[in-house]
């Protein structure tokens, strides 16, 4: 089973929470995974073609996408949904930001929809907020910014990747790739 994970990373961060997720899904048995970092040259079209899962992560900039990540998008129209060569495969995202919400949702709403044009399967987390509801909740839990389209992460802006996002956070987009990949394996029989 492939599983291919397309972001964008402007300072690494999100490329810590991609890192996460393809570890979660490599914990599924016979599950290769694909790191695709849009800013690093040619997008392997025929490797997103092949893939039985494809899952989307961005940083989100002042409440949207990245620009890279959204030009992967546009260009996606000729590579693969003018003949809708991504339809039926699994998809899912996750997405980072400076701020605790920073307009996170609206991130994980345009890759939703992006995947639902190209006829995808949209995975999301079956997590109840962590974080929330009780006064032993803490910022320990999993889905500890309490999103269920997709993972969010926070970093602070003046961390370095190698301490932020929290672990936390990274343990949540870990648990998204097992559970990605998961899903696709009951789809790919």
């Amino acid at each position: 089973m492939l599983i291919s994970i397309v972001y964008d990373s402007g300072y690494g961060h999100t490329a810590r929470l991609a890192e996460a997720l393809a570890g979660g899904a490599r914990e599924v048995v016979d599950t290769t995974v694909n790191l695709i970092a849009v800013a690093d040259g040619p997008i392997p079209w025929d490797t997103l073609e092949a893939s039985d899962a494809i899952v989307f992560g961005s940083p989100t900039y002042n409440g949207m996408l990245s620009a890279k990540l959204k030009q992967f998008f546009e260009e996606s129209t000729k590579a693969a949904w003018f003949e809708l060569k991504w339809r039926d495969k699994i998809a899912a995202g996750f997405t980072n930001s400076g701020a605790q919400s920073g307009d996170k949702l609206n991130s994980l709403v345009s890759m939703a929809l992006f995947a639902a044009q190209h006829g995808m399967i949209w995975v999301g987390l079956d997590l109840l907020p962590g974080n929330s509801s009780s006064s032993t909740a803490s910022p320990d839990d999993l889905n500890r910014l309490g999103s269920w389209l997709g993972a969010m992460a926070q970093s602070n802006t003046d961390e370095a990747p190698e301490v932020a996002p929290i672990n936390s956070d990274l343990r949540t987009a870990a648990y998204l790739g097992k559970r990605v990949a998961e899903t696709t394996r009951r789809f790919c029989g």
